[in-house]
């Protein structure tokens, strides 16, 4: 994005603002008018009051405070023996409803007033009728013992991406998975709060993400409070987070299709082929895979081997899980998904939900379900709210508030703080990058910036690394692992979706590693090459003419594919590569080196196999990264500290000016698949450039 067109931009928001701001003070002023108008009249007529009519106004406020004191001494009297009965609140869900108890108990008082006067000036409030009295307590209680029930409802799609959230109100528009998982803990120990009722619409989480929410689901339950699901169209990944609620409903028109694991790997070779280009790579680890698509027309067997050992863990996982949610037997699961496809009513017979029915149907019969008199939906929770006045002065600021991500807090917490920092993206050299069509990178010099941030930190007290990552450069993982084992504190790394060569190496440094069980992780070894054009050219009818000196000066040319003398000089740099590796790797896992080595290979594991072969210490979640790490640092389990996340979120004008194009959420919503494929095509561009990469280039997708 070009300065030219960032200024115009920014010029255009100026000219809202201004235009906005002045048509605020203009109402402003108009309310203003009005407001003097009304009061200048009601003085007027203050002034033209009579003096006896003040007198009248004070004898009957002092007559309505004899007949107070009165009416209390007989409700004192008359029920002295009821009160000591009443419950109290048994719940904080349970709300009394004012309004009614106030209509309620006015009628009943006025007739209780009316039939005292007959019996004479001589008649006490005691003396009353005790029928009315019943009334009245009556009256009271039936309005006292009114339940009410607060149902939280989270409208769940989108991606959630790993990392933090973006600053301001526009951070709603879609949340990162680590706020919607703090929203749902927040929810569960909220006293308010009931049920939970989650509306989930078109979801695309990784294994590792399913997993996450459906710890939050449990968590939900174990506190005794109810889940409820609510699908229309659901696939796989949606299902797993619905199968882990207590109950799973569909419309009647909805539909189920949960039709296994599959992976698929495009090979390239034919295209290139056609258009003079080859992809001239080296690797070392028989499993190390990420070149075959750019040189070959199919999986060699090694790397078949591994990714079907991938998909045969991931399949038992999801068997295992449906099994054991809707209390069924994995033979019956395994059938079911055979089948793969289902209608409500089908999905509700093969006990896959629990009912068909509408939403407006499910809403009405949650006070039935939760046992109350009345519910009431709340579809904001802890969602920033933003003040629409924006008129005068104060409101121009507030509206600069929430563009720049809003009020900065400027008081510093006193507490200890474990700091939580995302590792998001393919690992690259330099700064990190954010863009429309290049995704998100992880870059080297950000990345050590904020470890030595935190490390330095005297409030924190341990770190956790929460790593979403492929690999990428060696260089560049290397470095982030250095710093890594620099740091003096805690340090414990939590898997997310992939967590791949690069990804794992800048992991290796950790105290304590968690994965998800469907983490995708190892991938240990090291590959490289080039894509050579010379085909290319000589079908276009170009020409290139070299002059050179030294043996291998064409070791980075694109023209030509390697000579004998460049390929052992680079496949010697690899084998250093992967023997620096596999060495750190295995000190990390305090495991012998032909031991790690026979593991590495570039072969890639769940986090359910990478936990049996020891190459991570424990299957869990972020929260219970965190857990171990507030261990390691020595505090209690119940100890309060303060959670850091790292990098901080940029704001709208810092992604603008930065060239992060800031509508890239709605874009990428428009378009997903073309936005994927410019992304991997951009991202294969970047990595190329780099001499040695650790990377995994696949991800596995549940359909």
């Amino acid at each position: 994005m070009s300065w030219n067109h960032r200024a115009s931009i920014l010029a255009v928001w100026i000219v809202v603002v201004v235009f906005v701001f002045s048509l605020a003070n203009q109402a402003t002023l108009a309310d203003s008018d009005g407001a003097i108008a009304k009061v200048t009249k009601k003085a007027k007529a203050s002034k033209s009051g009579d003096k006896k009519a003040a007198e009248k106004t004070m004898a009957e406020k002092k007559a309505d405070a004899e007949k107070a004191k009165a009416e209390k001494e007989d409700d004192e009297d008359e029920f002295n023996d009821d009160s000591s009965s009443s419950k109290p609140a048994e719940k904080a869900t349970v709300k009394t409803a004012k309004p009614e108890e106030k209509s309620a108990e006015k009628p009943v008082e006025k007739a209780t007033e009316k039939a005292a006067k007959p019996e004479g000036k001589t008649a006490k409030p005691q003396e009353k009728s005790a029928e009315k009295s019943s009334a009245t307590f009556a009256a009271k209680k039936a309005t006292k013992t009114l339940m009410i029930a607060t149902v939280v409802r989270f409208s769940m799609s989108g991606e959630y991406p790993e990392g933090p959230s973006e600053g301001g109100v526009f951070g709603d528009l879609q949340p990162s998975l680590g706020k919607l998982i703090e929203r749902l803990d927040e929810a569960k120990a909220d006293k308010a709060v009931s049920a939970i009722w989650l509306r989930i619409e078109d979801m695309e989480l990784g294994r590792g993400k399913v997993n996450e929410v459906r710890a939050a689901i449990a968590r939900i339950r174990k506190a005794g409070k109810p889940v409820y699901a609510e699908l229309t169209s659901a696939d796989t990944g949606a299902y797993l987070v619905a199968s882990a609620c207590d109950h799973v409903y569909m419309p009647v028109s909805g539909m189920l299709i949960v039709p296994g694991v599959r992976m698929e790997v495009t090979f390239y070779k034919g295209l290139l082929d056609k258009l003079g280009l080859k992809f001239d790579a080296l690797r070392m680890g028989k499993y190390k895979g990420f070149v075959e698509p750019m040189s070959r027309e199919n999986m060699s067997a090694p790397l078949r081997e591994s990714l079907q050992s991938i998909v045969d863990d991931t399949y038992d996982d999801m068997i295992a899980m449906i099994a054991k949610d809707r209390h069924l037997q994995e033979y019956q699961v395994k059938s079911l998904v055979d089948q793969g496809l289902f209608s409500a009513t089908a999905a509700q017979e093969a006990g896959l939900i629990d009912e068909v029915l509408y939403a407006d149907e499910f809403e009405e019969s949650l006070g039935k379900r939760l046992k109350v008199d009345r519910v009431e939906i709340e579809t904001a929770y802890k969602k920033k709210r933003v003040d629409a006045d924006f008129s005068g002065i104060g409101g121009f600021v507030k509206l600069m508030e929430v563009f720049s991500g809003g009020k900065k807090s400027e008081k510093s917490s006193s507490k200890q703080k474990i700091a939580v920092v995302y590792a998001v993206g393919e690992i690259t050299e330099g700064k990190s990058r954010n863009g429309l069509f290049s995704g998100s990178s992880l870059g080297s010099t950000t990345m050590i910036e904020t470890l030595k941030k935190v490390f330095q930190d005297t409030k924190v007290v341990a770190v956790v690394l929460r790593i979403d990552s492929p690999g990428g450069s060696a260089t560049a993982s290397d470095l982030i692992w250095r710093e890594t084992v620099r740091g003096k504190k805690p340090f414990v790394a939590s898997m997310g979706n992939v967590a791949g060569s690069g990804g794992y190496y800048i992991a290796m440094g950790a105290k304590k590693i968690f994965a998800e069980p469907g983490t995708i992780t190892g991938s240990i070894g090291v590959g490289g090459g080039k894509l050579v054009t010379g085909g290319l050219y000589d079908k276009l009818g170009l020409n290139t003419e070299i002059i050179s000196r030294g043996k291998n000066s064409g070791a980075l040319s694109s023209t030509q594919p390697f000579s004998p003398d460049e390929r052992r000089v680079w496949t010697q740099l690899l084998k250093e590569t992967y023997h620096e590796f596999v060495s750190k790797a295995a000190e990390g896992r305090k495991m012998d080196y032909n031991r790690l080595e026979s593991l590495a290979q570039g072969r890639v594991y769940t986090g359910r196999q990478a936990k049996k072969l020891g190459l991570i210490d424990e299957v869990g979640t972020l929260s219970d990264a965190i857990a171990e790490a507030k261990k390691l640092a020595g505090l209690k389990p119940d100890t309060d500290v303060e959670i850091e996340i790292l990098p901080q979120p940029k704001s709208f004008f810092e992604q603008l000016f930065n060239g992060e194009g800031a509508g890239a959420n709605e874009f990428t919503a428009g378009m997903p698949d073309i936005v994927k494929t410019l992304r991997q095509a951009a991202l294969w561009r970047q990595l190329l450039s780099e001499k040695v990469l650790l990377w995994m280039p696949y991800r596995v997708e549940l359909k």
